[in-house]
């Protein structure tokens, strides 16, 4: 399939429509992002409920 590439107008041939191999290279290229660690605190619950007279009733 023949058609113009919508990034860089040139006349591209290729299977689907997109940017042509030159303009991904470059998106890829611009776009691409190295992967981090985050540290991130351990998982502590909080305490929403608190306990009823019943429950803390001694029998």
């Amino acid at each position: 399939m023949e058609f113009i590439c919508p990034r860089c107008a040139s006349a591209v041939e290729s299977e689907f429509y997109g940017p042509c191999p030159a303009c991904r290279d470059q998106l890829r290229a611009s776009l691409a992002r190295v992967a981090k660690v985050v540290d991130v605190a351990e998982y502590e619950p909080k305490m929403n409920v608190t306990p009823n007279a019943v429950a803390l009733k001694d029998d």
